[in-house]
């Protein structure tokens, strides 16, 4: 499928004010994520924002950058306006909605997204197996229950910040990467909060409740996500290493 990577990011964090902005080895962080989307080398990669400085700090490094509202409830909301300015004439068929607080990702995740957006679904997504028993209780950590299906791939049934499935099995982890078939996006941003979403506040449980369907690809990797001064200064030690030789294919 023709494909399209967007990064929303906002100036303004509650956890980490300017954090797009922060510098990691000396570059804002939203750029390190860019190159990540570029090196997936799936797509052209567009970072939407309503900050002007994100936008500079991105062109500056090469990238391309689109000036969105500033009231935008999700970072859903944000991608679907910068599409529309990105591509007027819908010729895109798949948009990947990357965070843009993911400076460690693997860029070959990308594709594995895409992969479970390919078997059919009308959004793909990601999950790890849960390995840490204290990891499955912690309700920072959401779970994603799904149906076995051909190929490495579940089949959504449910997001949840508790410990699900009960019994004796695998738990998986939650990768917050989205892939979207162009009229999947266009009908999920259109939707009201549903209940469940707002009880487990989760925003992806609007496209189940909706009747939406939602494959998840099993990787081998969690990418880290940058919401504290802390995991701000793990991504630096991270990135740090890697530039020195150090870390291993699986720290990034």
């Amino acid at each position: 499928m023709k494909t399209v990577i967007l990064i929303p990011a906002r100036l303004h964090a509650t956890r980490l004010p300017g954090k797009p902005l922060a510098l990691i080895g000396g570059v804002p962080m939203i750029v390190h994520v860019w190159k990540r989307a570029v090196e997936a080398a799936v797509g052209p990669v567009f970072v939407a924002t309503d900050s002007a400085e994100i936008a500079s700090a991105v062109e500056q490094a090469g990238g391309q950058a689109i000036l969105t509202r500033d009231d935008h409830r999700s970072g859903s909301d944000r991608i679907f306006e910068a599409l529309g300015k990105a591509d007027p004439d819908g010729r895109f068929e798949a948009i990947v909605n990357l965070q843009g607080d993911l400076p460690t990702l693997e860029p070959r995740l990308v594709s594995d997204c895409l992969a479970a957006l390919e078997s059919g679904a009308d959004i793909g997504t990601l999950a790890a197996r849960i390995e840490e028993p204290s990891d499955a209780l912690d309700p920072n950590i959401v779970k994603v229950v799904g149906s076995p299906q051909p190929g490495g791939l579940l089949r959504a049934l449910y997001f949840t910040r508790a410990s699900a499935p009960f019994g004796p099995g695998p738990l998986y982890h939650h990768i917050g990467l989205y892939a979207y078939r162009a009229q999947a996006l266009a009908r999920f941003v259109k939707l009201p909060p549903s209940p469940l979403e707002k009880r487990e506040k989760l925003e992806q449980l609007r496209a189940l409740e909706a009747g939406m369907t939602i494959g998840v690809s099993i990787v081998d990797t969690i990418p880290l996500g940058v919401d504290t001064p802390a995991e701000l200064e793990k991504a630096r030690l991270m990135l740090d290493m890697a530039g020195n030789g150090i870390a291993s294919g699986a720290a990034l």
